[in-house]
């Protein structure tokens, strides 16, 4: 099947097809002409959100950047690295731009002239941890990009809800499915009812606000 710019539209601002193939996924990619912001595939299902960036997205994701770079401060001799948004592929079977992506240890991607402006799998290794900012798009989150990073064998995945103030967190099993954790494997101790309670502060403060009070409560950890 051969996806045609008539099925992007303006009134419609996802296009979402189950059938779809990686020479479609492709097609989509390098169109100029179509303004995606986000984009992923997987088995023949290709995701393609043509929204703007939302106030609430925003805002949350600026915020699980900021606690990976708190957390990065007082731990420094973590090596870490946030690629966030950056388009991902495993040619002709994935690709995702994951609203977080971090990075831990070495041979971290680094761009080098003339290559593509994307992290391939072929030559890069996996990132250690996604996430999503879950504004509009919760039950795609918890189901489809849920199944896309477990296949990949990333170890941990992230979803914050943002209408909730929740944070779903994964971690990778010996068989290869995402189970629900209490601490991050990644960011080795980290509680994620911590993160979530900094979540629940966006309802009266900034993000820079509570970026501060979570690490207030670390250092005195």
């Amino acid at each position: 099947m051969t996806i045609s710019l008539e099925q992007f539209n303006q009134s419609s601002l996802v296009f979402q097809q189950y059938d779809a193939t990686w020479q479609d996924y492709e097609a989509v990619r390098d169109n100029p002409d179509i303004d995606w912001r986000k984009i992923a595939f997987h088995q023949g299902w290709l995701w393609v959100d043509m929204g703007t960036e939302g106030l609430g997205h925003s805002s949350f994701s600026d915020l699980m950047t900021a606690v990976f770079f708190v957390w990065a401060f007082l731990h420094p001799e973590m090596v870490l690295q946030s690629y966030g948004r950056c388009l991902i592929e495993k040619p002709e079977t994935h690709a995702c731009a994951p609203d977080l992506v971090l990075y831990k240890g070495q041979d971290i991607p680094k761009w080098q002239p003339g290559e593509p402006r994307r992290i391939i799998l072929d030559r890069h290794r996996l990132p250690d941890l996604v996430g999503e900012i879950a504004d509009t798009t919760l039950g795609i989150d918890l189901d489809e990009q849920k199944q896309l990073y477990a296949s990949l064998g990333i170890s941990e995945y992230w979803v914050i809800d943002v209408k909730g103030m929740r944070l779903f967190a994964f971690g990778l099993t010996a068989t290869g499915i995402y189970q629900a954790i209490e601490v991050s494997q990644v960011l080795t101790g980290l509680p994620i009812a911590l993160v979530e309670q900094t979540l629940e502060r966006l309802a009266q403060e900034t993000n820079t606000a509570a970026a501060n009070w979570l690490m207030q409560q670390l250092q005195t950890k």
